[in-house]
């Protein structure tokens, strides 16, 4: 125990916990975490390190290169092709209907939270990349 909890020490004096404020920050971070990634394991220790660090680089990232949100239809859209399989496919393993893809493809159908969980499973995504629905929803809420 002692040994691991030494690597986790040995990562935080190498580059210390706390928030990225520049682009050298940002490039020590990166190196930091393509080290880690690059190991064949990791202690639990490791693991939380590297979680945090990329916490913090993605909260750099945010601010400083702002990404703009893309649509359900056009993240599902290439999604499927990155995967190379059709709207017939995914509606056999998701278990959404072929009409309610063709919808959401079309712009005119949001995709529900039990339509997001099943296309990440399926397409082997995080549920997050199916924010801008979400967010549409929220935006068209009545307050």
């Amino acid at each position: 125990m002692a040994i691991k909890r030494e690597k986790y020490l040995d990562l935080v004096r190498q580059f210390p916990l706390r928030p990225i404020r520049s682009e050298r920050d940002l490039d020590r971070a990166a190196g930091v975490i393509d080290s880690l990634i690059d190991r064949p394991s990791l202690s639990s220790d490791e693991k939380d390190y590297l979680n945090v660090l990329s916490d913090l680089v993605e909260a750099y990232e945010e601010e400083h290169y702002p990404m703009a949100k893309v649509s359900d239809a056009r993240m599902v859209r290439h999604l499927m092709e990155a995967k190379g399989v059709n709207q017939t496919e995914v509606a056999q393993a998701t278990g959404i209907a072929n009409s309610t893809i063709s919808a959401v493809l079309k712009g005119v159908r949001q995709l529900t939270r039990e339509h997001i969980g099943q296309l990440a499973i399926f397409l082997n995504v995080d549920p997050g990349v199916f924010t801008f629905g979400e967010q549409e929803r929220l935006r068209k809420k009545p307050a």
